[in-house]
This record gives C-alpha cells, sequence and structure tokens, in this order.
C-alpha cells in the first residue's frame, strides 16, 4: 500500500482475510518435537511462519548456523523469506525463488528446490486452514508442490498453523466494497481465497463493471468466474503493479 501511495494513488485497504491462531494448538507443538526428522519445512506464507515460530519451544535450536538440526526453510516469496529473518532463520538455511524475478509461487520453488527433493526425503508443509482443519488436513495450502515432492519420492505431512476466516464486513466496509464495483477503482488481489470470499461478502452484488489486477492466473480466473469485467494479470512487484493499474485507467 505504501509503494502505491507514495506513487500518488489513493489506496484504501479492504480486509478479505481474517487470520488467526489454529484451533488446535497440539498439532504445532508436535511438529517442532518431529523437527529434526524432516529435512525441510515449507512455509505457504508469512502468516504460516509467524505462527508457526509463536509456537516454537524455547530450548528447541533449528534453522541457524550453529543448530545440529539441519532441516532447511523453503519459502515461495518475499514476504515469508522477511517474516523467516525476522524469526531468527539463517539466510543460508532458506531456499526460495529469485527475489528479483517477480515470480512467486509453488512452481518458481520446486524449480529451485526440485534437485534437493528425493526418494526418502521428507517435508513438512506449514498452512493455514479454515476454522475445522486439523493437522491431517491436505485438500488446501500447497497441493500441486506436495505433490510434485511425492511423485519424487518424497513423503509429505502438512500441519496447519493458522486459520483463515472470512471476515465480518461492517457497514462501511460494505458501503466500500459496494462503491469500488461501480466507481472505476482498480482492485488488487493477491489471494483466490479473498475474492470468494468477497463474493461470500456481498453476495447481492454485481462486478460487470469492476476492475481488477491480479498477482497470479488462478487469481485472475477467480475474479473473472466472479464477474469481474476487466481482469489485468500482473507479476508482484511494485513496478509491474504500477503498470498494470496504469493500464486499466
Amino acid at each position: 500500500m505504501t509503494a502505491l501511495a507514495d506513487a500518488g494513488y489513493p489506496v484504501q485497504a479492504l480486509p478479505l482475510i481474517e487470520v488467526a491462531a489454529a484451533a488446535y494448538a497440539q498439532p504445532l507443538l508436535d511438529a517442532w518435537a518431529r523437527l529434526p526428522t524432516f529435512d525441510a519445512v515449507m512455509f505457504v506464507s508469512g502468516n504460516a511462519v509467524d505462527f508457526f515460530f509463536a509456537s516454537k519451544p524455547s530450548n528447541v535450536a533449528a534453522f541457524t548456523e550453529q543448530s545440529a538440526i539441519k532441516t532447511r526453510a523453503f519459502v515461495t516469496g518475499p514476504g515469508s523469506f522477511s517474516a523467516l529473518q525476522r524469526a531468527g532463520v539463517a539466510a543460508h538455511c532458506i531456499d526460495a525463488p529469485d527475489l528479483q524475478a517477480g515470480c512467486f509461487d509453488s512452481e518458481a520453488l520446486w524449480a529451485v528446490v526440485r534437485q534437493r527433493v528425493h526418494s526418502g526425503c521428507r517435508i513438512l508443509i506449514v498452512r493455514g486452514g479454515d476454522s475445522a482443519s486439523v493437522a491431517g488436513d491436505s485438500g488446501l495450502g500447497r497441493d500441486w508442490f506436495a505433490s510434485q515432492a511425492r511423485a519424487a519420492g518424497a513423503s509429505v505431512a502438512f500441519v496447519v498453523a493458522y486459520q483463515r476466516l472470512c471476515p465480518t464486513f461492517s457497514e462501511q466496509e460494505r458501503a466500500l466494497a459496494r462503491a469500488a464495483a461501480v466507481d472505476g477503482s482498480v482492485w488488487l488481489f493477491s489471494s483466490s481465497e479473498a475474492i470468494f470470499n468477497l463474493a461470500a461478502s456481498c453476495p447481492a452484488q454485481s462486478w460487470q463493471r469492476a476492475k481488477a489486477v491480479a498477482t497470479h492466473p488462478r487469481i485472475v480466473q477467480a475474479a473473472k468466474d466472479l464477474g469481474f469485467a476487466v481482469v489485468c494479470e500482473s507479476r508482484p512487484t511494485v513496478d509491474a503493479l504500477l503498470a498494470s493499474i496504469e493500464s486499466l485507467q
């Protein structure tokens, strides 16, 4: 938001995903206890990093230069990379796509780490879920990455570190959404789930006059499925986003 505001755009935030601690804390503690048995931990988002490390027992030393635990940390983009660094993870323990390339998804991460993933490798995926999710759920998060790892002979486990909820709009937020659907505003989406929650929060709203920029083909499709009139795909870099927004003005 700051970068867009600095570029001269009036920016308003409309939170479409509410994040809370996981409904079940014990699976996280169990995951930390089993950490030495995993070759790598994949974090699906910065929230996954933050909530996973918030549950870290004080007597566990991992992801540092001095640690005897050699488990690596996998992330898909700069936000998660920064969250790992804030959590004290050493940069040399992290595998991520080129942070200057502008392609931050499971496919880009797999291109970086596939040589590390082999038969017998064990990977833990730390993800979010809805309020009903438990540690063994594998239907959300990074199924594509998990399928690639399994095809390479690795075993994959999941743990839910936080829950994603559909927010309850205030009257002011609902009015903002309705106005932005028709007044020429450009919506910026970086999550398909945000679009699903928008649909649930404004069930009677028409989006036939709405415009959006989305940062992945799947998100583009979700916006089109909702009925957005114009959806532009953009790389998730400031320059690319600014260019995409400008093209819709």
